[in-house]
């Protein structure tokens, strides 16, 4: 299944609470389980004003569907072409 980067422009993410953090995810998990098991959340990073989340989804369409339905910003959304790591070098 495709793998996407999604970038989300939120002003101060990196202050949010652990409190506003556990709602943003109940309402991600919330939505996610309306939409069904094609749809997966994989991890995300908060930095000091994005949010960078991973996806597996079966199209770009699909996972802006789930930014919408949570009323989240998706101002990227980049689906990976190959995954590197240390190992890649050897």
């Amino acid at each position: 299944m495709p793998k996407y980067v999604i970038e989300r422009e939120i002003p101060g993410a990196g202050k949010l609470t652990a409190e506003q953090l556990k709602a943003i995810s109940q309402t991600s998990c919330g939505v996610l389980s309306k939409m069904g098991p094609q749809i997966q959340w994989v991890q995300s990073y908060v930095t000091t004003d994005k949010i960078y989340c991973i996806y597996n989804a079966p199209n770009e369409e699909m996972v802006r569907e789930h930014a919408k339905q949570g009323g989240f910003p998706a101002n990227a959304v980049s689906q990976v072409a190959t995954i590197i790591d240390p190992t890649t070098a050897e």
